[in-house]
């Protein structure tokens, strides 16, 4: 596991163990960064417009189009970094 990835995980334990809840735009932020340094760019269909909670979360992850893995992991680390 390389050193960036050893600091995403550690991100991810951190961001569970915050010391206050963070806004909704945070959050899908952090949604977004994670699905893209986990899965890539978002596939699938966008959610309809009756899904609200789902169709933001989708479109916050799509804005990250083209971003690599390691952009997603880097900003993901910085921005639990920032919460603390």
């Amino acid at each position: 596991m390389s050193d960036l990835e050893q600091q995403f995980e550690q991100a991810l334990t951190d961001s569970k163990q915050l010391s206050e809840r963070p806004d909704n735009m945070t959050l899908l932020k952090l949604y977004a960064l994670f699905k893209q340094a986990s899965s890539g760019d978002a596939d699938g269909e966008r959610p309809g417009m009756t899904d609200f909670v789902a169709r933001a979360k989708w479109d916050a992850w799509n804005e990250l189009q083209s971003t690599t893995r390691e952009e997603a992991m880097t900003s993901y680390v910085a921005l639990v970094e920032s919460l603390k």
